[in-house]
């Protein structure tokens, strides 16, 4: 909420105080015509209502603006902290209760699930993957040697000539 927005509108009605309370002092002024004084005090009540009533009537909107913020602040942060595997505790759940009121299931869940299981298949994943990587690292280091042996003419005793069988 707009703390400034609240700050604003009591100071408008502070100086609202202040200017009709230094009319009704003038109102004693003889030199000053009550009537006219009064008249200007009854203005000034008159644009503290307007005043007031424009920004409580806006005040509405203020406050849903900020409720909605403040919804999606809570979803979100809720979302986040909320494990993806709560989705299948919930089911299970919703299924024990159609259960127990004698209807049929909308979902079945494997007998002995259970909820780690894919933590031991992501492992496994990645220890492959792990395992892959280092024997293609592996296997690029051989053909760079390879490459060296042939640079230095070592290499061309093995190769073939072209149209010939070899030794």
């Amino acid at each position: 909420m707009k703390l400034t927005l609240f700050q604003q509108i009591l100071e408008l009605n502070q100086l609202f105080n202040q200017l009709s309370a230094g009319l009704e002092r003038l109102e004693s002024v003889s030199f000053f015509q009550r009537d006219l004084v009064q008249h200007a005090r009854s203005d000034v009540e008159i644009a503290r209502v307007y005043a007031n009533r424009e920004f409580f009537d806006n005040f509405e909107a203020i406050v849903e603006n900020d409720a909605k913020w403040a919804y999606k602040f809570q979803r979100a942060f809720s979302q986040k902290l909320k494990d993806p595997d709560d989705i299948y505790l919930e089911v299970r759940d919703s299924e024990e209760r159609r259960k127990r009121k004698g209807l049929p299931p909308r979902i079945v869940i494997l007998p002995n699930w259970d909820m780690s299981d894919e933590d031991g298949y992501d492992r496994e994943q990645s220890s492959r993957k792990r395992n892959a990587a280092k024997r293609l690292r592996r296997g690029s280091h051989k053909s760079a040697k390879t490459t060296e042996l042939t640079g230095r003419g070592l290499g061309q005793l093995a190769m073939p000539k072209k149209g010939g069988s070899r030794p």
